[in-house]
């Protein structure tokens, strides 16, 4: 039986006759959950919430309601929420669906988050290229301003919020948080050091600040309408709720699917939702959830751990959807950005690519991310152009290991998790590639030119 889609966050979206405008929200009961909310304790919200088992939506994954719990209270402080809506991972695309198909579930579940933390000032930080999502999001801001929705005394209640739209400047660095939040306070966007930055602590203007992703605070609408012990029931122990997969590379029907976590597998999101690989085409290899996570080469084997607690074995298609079982095969489900490549792929060109871009987007804050995601391009590069090594396999390796785990923020690990895994688990077309590189210089004579391939994945 063909896996099928179950839509909470997008249950509105691409459906004929809806619209952005608030008049349409409401017709599908838009702010009657702030409504009913807004009545409620701060803290019972938070109860909430962490009852769900919600994790973040971003990348990180991290339990929102935890992170919710550690907001510095005793200091005194403003508290401040922060929307990252800066939506910069290679194939990533879920969060702006949102934004220009549905603004007002976004303001909603922004609100009522903020009135959930006691904010009284909530920033959506969007990247700056979506200028139409900007504009969408200020009118929607103002429509919801004169209905009472956002601003001072909201629906009677004596709570008091605004939301200001922030437009990016285009730097992938600023998808981490204390990167967003220099940013925002108008500087470079350099990451800043946990401890002390911990955002909850110290963060917007050294205030207390809660940083959550579009697709989360989205989520937290639909927490409690439903209350937390119920939405828990959704999706698997450990990561309830759905994910929204956008779908690209390879594949016949390249799209965006919402699927229950767990509830359907690399195969179904393959084959059911995405119509298979190209005809007479074999699929090779996929990245699992946007261009920084490791790459499953098709064939690998996994050894398990099944639901009912029993050893098993999955190969790359029999991947549950969810968080834990990416984690079981040495990969994450990042910002479920999925990408499939076929067997026209150039593992080598493809993984020279995402080199450039992230040597492009390095801050320069760290040397180690600095200087080795320009040697990885360079040498990457080198290799393409025809000037390949033998020992340049084992040097990409090398170097991507002195990255990971070195940085202050996690830009480091997205330099480094794509060579790690590129290299040892396509080893054979290295070698091959540069093989052939060999033979051409030393017998130039007979080399046919040939043109650059690969994925462009950026």
């Amino acid at each position: 039986m063909p896996a099928t889609e179950r839509r909470i966050i997008y249950r509105h979206i691409d459906e004929p006759g809806y619209t952005t405008d608030l008049v349409c929200y409401q017709r599908h009961g838009g702010y009657e959950i702030l409504r009913k909310a807004i009545q409620r304790q701060p803290e019972e919200l938070v109860q909430e919430v962490k009852d769900s088992g919600l994790k973040g939506r971003g990348g990180a994954g991290f339990p929102t309601g935890v992170k919710w719990g550690f907001l510095d209270r005793k200091s005194g402080k403003p508290v401040y929420l922060i929307c990252n809506a800066d939506e910069s991972e290679p194939g990533t695309y879920k969060d702006r669906q949102i934004i220009y198909k549905d603004p007002h579930q976004l303001i909603e579940g922004t609100v009522l988050s903020a009135f959930a933390i006691q904010a009284r000032l909530a920033f959506i930080y969007i990247r700056g290229e979506m200028f139409g999502g900007f504009t969408i999001l200020e009118r929607a801001i103002e429509e919801a301003r004169a209905a009472n929705f956002v601003g001072n005394n909201i629906l009677g209640s004596g709570y008091s919020v605004d939301i200001i739209v922030h437009r990016g400047a285009g730097c992938y660095i600023c998808g981490e948080e204390t990167g967003l939040i220099e940013s925002l306070e108008g500087k470079r966007a350099y990451p800043r050091i946990k401890p002390p930055y911990f955002p909850a602590v110290l963060g917007l203007y050294n205030c207390p600040t809660i940083v959550n992703n579009v697709e989360t605070l989205c989520q937290v609408k639909h927490v409690l309408d439903m209350g937390g012990k119920e939405f828990a029931k959704i999706g698997v122990p450990g990561d309830s709720g759905t994910h929204i997969w956008g779908l690209s590379g390879h594949v016949a029907k390249p799209g965006y699917y919402e699927i229950e976590s767990g509830k359907a597998t690399v195969r179904d999101l393959l084959y059911d939702f995405g119509g298979g690989p190209p005809a007479g085409r074999t699929i090779k290899a996929i990245i699992p959830g946007g261009v920084s996570m490791k790459i499953l080469r098709m064939g690998e084997k996994f050894k398990v751990k099944l639901p009912d607690g029993s050893p098993g074995e999955w190969g790359v298609l029999d991947i549950p959807l969810d968080s834990g079982s990416f984690a079981q095969c040495g990969t994450s489900l990042g910002t479920s950005g999925m990408i499939f490549m076929d067997d026209t792929t150039d593992m080598v060109e493809a993984l020279a690519n995402l080199n450039a871009f992230y040597a492009h987007e390095s801050c320069g804050q760290c040397t180690p991310c600095r200087e080795g995601s320009l040697w990885l391009k360079k040498i990457t590069t080198r290799v393409c152009d025809g000037g390949g090594r033998m020992e340049d396999i084992d040097l990409v390796k090398t170097i991507a290991d002195q990255v990971a785990g070195r940085t202050i923020c996690a830009h480091g690990e997205a330099v480094a998790w794509p060579c790690q895994s590129n290299v040892p688990k396509f080893r054979d077309e290295w070698e091959a590639k540069i093989r052939a590189q060999i033979h051409a210089r030393e017998h130039p004579e007979g080399a046919a030119t040939t043109a650059r391939t690969g994925l462009r994945l950026v």
